[in-house]
């Protein structure tokens, strides 16, 4: 597959639904059912382990169609693979967009969506597969919150983390820094004076509620995680998560330096942290926050490998010897 090549819509798997009326449709890839040997003239017989599930969890603003050609690659490698938008974007209904758009913040994200998100694949996959989460940019950011308050009871098996990075303004170089501290100033103001930040105009984020871009520009600037009406310590829970993790930087990625990934990552000391960058070298094309996702063949090896180390499986063994050589 070239990247010129158009990538076709997943297939529908499910849609979470909220009570609040919010839907979360689920596409997916799903892997191959493994073959069973059968000898002859005995009854069945118990095959191998399903292949591992992994769910793409987007960038803010950035609709889940984005990841269909990533989500093929990944499938390639033998992986289930789902997609889903976060509140209010995409597919996600009601949308964020307009004047009457409901409100919500990380807090309904992480402690209503993700939750119903994972419980409705669960329903469709069981639960035998190992699954994981794989975010970008705010997509890891939330998935990392919501792997780590879920504590023994998470019903995922690992993160990755892609492009991602805690947006604290003291974890980017000074110029940097201080622009994106009068940026969040900015974007707080201007979403709490109109009710929504229009992003989609103003070339930032998307069009989001204030209650997501309050939550963001109050990371930027405390360096804290927390969300409006939350009664979760998002700081402290972060600090229990004992999960592996899959940590990927990429080049020339000005919006998630790897500086900004060391403060995230510095939040989760508890977690089994594998860390990797990824090279427009080893992609074989120009690479940025976003431009990763058309040139992921390579990073798909790597995740279907690392997904492997924690839940050896016999078609993704394949894809990790192939990876690390052993």
């Amino acid at each position: 597959m070239t990247q010129q090549e158009p990538v076709g819509e997943l297939p529908l798997l499910t849609t979470a639904e909220l009570p609040d009326g919010t839907r979360l449709p689920v596409r997916a890839l799903r892997a191959p059912e493994p073959e069973r040997f059968l000898p002859s003239g005995s009854g069945p017989a118990p095959g191998p382990p399903p292949a591992p599930a992994v769910l793409i969890l987007p960038a803010m603003g950035v609709p889940a169609r984005f990841y269909r050609r990533f989500a093929r690659q990944l499938h390639d490698e033998g992986l289930t693979v789902l997609t889903v938008d976060l509140r209010g974007q995409g597919e996600a209904t009601p949308s964020s967009a307009g004047r009457g758009a409901p409100g919500h913040g990380y807090r309904e994200i992480v402690e209503e969506d993700l939750p119903a998100v994972v419980a409705a694949i669960r329903d469709e996959l069981g639960t035998e597969p190992p699954l994981f989460l794989l975010g970008h940019s705010l997509g890891g950011q939330l998935g990392l919150v919501y792997a780590a308050s879920a504590g023994r009871h998470s019903a995922v098996d690992g993160v990755a983390v892609v492009a991602t990075g805690s947006v604290w303004h003291r974890a980017f170089a000074p110029l940097r820094g201080t622009g994106l501290l009068l940026v969040q100033l900015l974007i707080a103001g201007t979403a709490t004076i109109l009710g929504r930040w229009p992003g989609t105009r103003l070339g930032f984020g998307g069009n989001q509620p204030k209650g997501v871009m309050r939550d963001w520009a109050r990371q930027v600037r405390t360096g804290r995680y927390s969300a409006e009406g939350s009664t979760l310590d998002y700081e402290s829970t972060l600090a229990t998560l004992a999960l592996p993790v899959l940590a990927v930087s990429v080049d020339d990625d000005t919006y998630a330096p790897a500086s900004s990934l060391n403060h995230l990552l510095a939040k989760v000391p508890e977690a089994r942290v594998t860390r990797r960058h990824y090279t427009a070298h080893e992609a074989g094309a120009a690479l940025d926050h976003f431009a990763w996702t058309r040139a992921g063949g390579a990073l798909a090896k790597w995740v279907a490998a690392w997904t492997t180390e924690e839940h050896p499986h016999p078609r993704t063994l394949i894809g990790h010897r192939a990876a690390t050589g052993s």
